[in-house]
């Protein structure tokens, strides 16, 4: 970990700025592996990240951690596995629920940007159509699984599924799509360009960027 992701961590790790504060019981920055290599980016920590402090463990991060065992990499030693909310988001009575998208656009402009933006990540790969919806707003991971997209001038993401997602499918199809897609993320990120490989989604205002009128929690503040 470099010197300037370390701080930002700890900045990260006693962050008291929106209302999950309430429900967490401990933050849960993420693992970084080497810069300029893979970062897969889910939603937010769910009950037993929120236990351990790490992203994606529990049968979700066992299934994510077989696919890349699968394909020859390992969590730190060769990817980063962050998500774009930092602390678990629960309901009244302490069940896991979906991040809202002012919630979303909250910490990951106040904390992902940051952490990207330190590790410069040659790839990203969104985890989910929450993780999806912070970058392409308007994609959706039914129509954009298993594909490229570019969102801005130099930066890629690569769509997947949410492994929770498949361990609910409990497919065989499922699984074999789930397979190629992360052959396909192995694959292009060997490649030295990406540049004939990625679909353009193209936004309401006319550009394929992660800017966004969706309201975050710092217009509320």
């Amino acid at each position: 970990m470099t010197n300037e992701l370390e701080i930002l961590t700890k900045e990260i790790l006693v962050c008291e700025e929106c209302h999950l504060k309430l429900g967490r019981t401990q933050v849960v920055p993420g693992i970084y592996g080497p810069q300029k290599s893979i970062c897969f980016v889910g939603e937010a920590p769910g009950y037993y990240e929120d236990q351990q402090g790490l992203p994606f463990v529990g049968k979700s991060g066992e299934l994510l951690d077989n696919m890349l065992k699968d394909t020859g990499l390992a969590r730190e030693k060769d990817v980063s596995i962050l998500n774009v909310i930092k602390c678990r988001p629960t309901t009244d009575n302490g069940q896991n629920r979906t991040p809202t998208d002012s919630e979303l656009r909250f910490c990951g402009e106040t904390w992902l940007h940051k952490q990207l933006s330190l590790l410069s990540p040659r790839l990203i790969v969104t985890l989910g159509g929450i993780a999806l919806k912070f970058f392409i707003p308007n994609g959706k991971v039914t129509q954009l699984a298993g594909q490229l997209v570019k969102f801005d001038e130099s930066n890629y993401v690569f769509v997947t599924y949410h492994p929770a997602y498949i361990l609910r499918k409990k497919t065989l199809e499922m699984m074999e799509e789930y397979n190629s897609h992360f052959e396909q993320i192995l694959s292009l990120y060997q490649k030295e360009t990406f540049d004939q490989e990625y679909e353009q989604v193209i936004g309401k205002d006319g550009q394929s960027s992660m800017k966004t009128n969706q309201k975050s929690l710092k217009d509320f503040l």
